[in-house]
């Protein structure tokens, strides 16, 4: 109950190949503080999209492949209270929102078992495996051991806004932005004292990890993209967006989904030999 508490009073907003690490260098433009991405440099990226009232498929959330007929995102992006788990559909291999280009389809939504008290964490099967190609690679998932220390620098991209209730212009291109991971216990910190009459709540829990610093950060509809750091010259992905309050906020960073703690659920459905 404390996570869809925490969800409507904050703002809401993974066997894999070894994945070198891209050029970093950038124009600069726009995510909160962020860059437009160069086509192929984040190629596990992906966009999902659900139907709007007209039956038209619209963008939605971001995600990452984490195999050829898989795709990691945030539990909230497919499942609504009351509702249940929605349509949506992938698109893959592309740094601009068009909607003439090919979604796959999706044969299964799995969100965590436990999302209701707080594991904002899914899987998607797609109906066929992608092609792999220079602009659609596989993101290399941690070992469930590794730890990322405060003050590391790490990369998060997406479709979301670039400031709060701000969207992303035409041609709606994939933004990324480099932000540090700041430590649980100071996380915490920042957030009981923004919310005081939580001083009693744990509100940053062992599965969750925060990165982001005054005006560099994930924002709306960026939910479910992978935040990835660079580890002997490979991207990881340790987190994926799940919340967070306002946009670039000078003292509360956004959180994510550690993925480090969920990696040996990921393998219920994706055997290790697919990914080690």
């Amino acid at each position: 109950m404390l996570w869809l508490l925490l969800l409507t009073l904050l703002c809401l907003g993974a066997s894999v190949p070894m994945t070198p690490v891209p050029d970093l260098e950038t124009e600069l433009v726009g995510i909160v503080g962020g860059h437009d991405a160069p086509p192929g440099k984040w190629p596990w990226q992906v966009s999902l999209w659900i139907p709007d009232m007209r039956g038209q498929w619209i963008p939605h959330c971001g995600g990452s492949l984490i195999h050829e007929q898989w795709v990691l995102t945030a539990a909230h992006c497919v499942v609504i209270p009351r509702a249940g788990r929605l349509r949506v559909r992938v698109q893959v291999g592309q740094v601009r929102l068009v909607q003439s280009d090919p979604l796959q389809e999706v044969a299964n939504v799995i969100p965590h078992p436990h999302f209701r008290q707080g594991s904002d964490i899914a899987l998607l099967k797609l109906v066929a495996p992608v092609t792999l190609s220079p602009t659609v690679q596989l993101v290399t998932l941690p070992s469930p051991g590794l730890r990322v220390f405060p003050g590391t620098k790490c990369w998060v991209t997406g479709w979301g806004d670039i400031n709060h209730n701000v969207p992303v212009p035409r041609p709606y291109h994939l933004q990324e932005v480099e932000i540090p991971i700041v430590g649980n216990e100071d996380c915490n910190r920042r957030y009981l004292s923004n919310f005081p009459l939580m001083k009693t709540v744990k509100v940053i829990q062992d599965d969750m990890l925060c990165a982001g610093s005054k005006g560099h950060d994930s924002c709306q509809g960026d939910s479910g993209s992978p935040l990835v750091c660079s580890w002997n010259d490979t991207w990881l992905q340790v987190g994926l967006v799940s919340w967070g309050d306002s946009c670039g906020h000078p003292f509360l960073p956004g959180v994510y989904v550690r993925v480090m703690s969920y990696v040996s659920w990921i393998h219920q459905y994706i055997p290790c030999s697919h990914r080690c």
